[in-house]
């Protein structure tokens, strides 16, 4: 966690590329939510995508359980996909507001459909709302907290990125990401992890390596840990 300087089923319990935006557009139209966490499902039955909804609920639970407390805050996710993580964070961590924030107004329809029913309970604490993650559509300081959990790998400019976090965040805010980083620049590397996931090799995801954004982050202000 990095901080800043001065519809949940409950069920589940607690280089040279191709046209990368074109297949994420696909992905939207299937539905592609992230790959999740899966420490508590067990993976030697047969899975279904009940299990995928509740291992990308439980990333949530992981990622947002770091920024604790988190009662009466004001959070922004940046790359809110479907709005999982938005209502998890809004039901069950206490947050006063939660705005969800996607670059694909797509994206934003799925996640109002699917989340119509919190927002018709707390209109006043749940937003979604157009916007990229490097130029950001609010103001100084808006946000107690930031977060993005498995969108990182889509953004250009990780130094834009930071720096508008830092700039919508409040002094002493907290920032949590989690996404697809390699440990080094190493060729070998991000060319196995385009082997084993088609959108590195397609361009649409970027292998960031964890120096650049723990460099990035900290340039801005942000001081934390991994």
């Amino acid at each position: 966690m990095f901080r800043g300087g001065p519809a949940p089923d409950p069920a589940c319990g607690p280089g040279s590329v191709r046209d990368g935006r074109s297949q994420f557009d696909a992905l939207v139209r299937r539905g592609f939510i992230n790959f999740g966490y899966w420490q508590d499902i067990d993976l030697d039955q047969p899975l279904s995508e009940h299990d995928r909804i509740c291992s990308q609920q439980a990333l949530y639970r992981h990622v947002l359980s770091a920024m604790a407390p988190t009662e009466g805050l004001r959070a922004l996710e940046v790359g809110s996909g479907l709005g999982v993580g938005a209502a998890v964070a809004l039901e069950e961590y206490g947050f006063a507001h939660v705005t969800g924030m996607d670059i694909h107004p797509q994206q934003l329809r799925r996640a109002e459909q699917a989340n119509s029913a919190l927002l018709a309970r707390r209109p006043e604490r749940l937003l979604f709302a157009h916007g990229a993650a490097e130029n950001m559509p609010f103001g100084d300081g808006t946000f107690d907290c930031v977060y993005s959990v498995e969108a990182a790998q889509h953004f250009r400019d990780l130094g834009a990125f930071a720096q508008e976090t830092a700039r919508v965040l409040r002094p002493g805010g907290r920032a949590v990401v989690t996404s697809f980083f390699v440990p080094d620049a190493d060729p070998a590397r991000t060319g196995r992890l385009a082997e084993l996931l088609d959108t590195f090799a397609t361009g649409l995801d970027v292998a960031h390596t964890v120096p650049l954004l723990t460099s990035s982050l900290e340039r801005v202000g942000l001081t934390g840990s991994l």
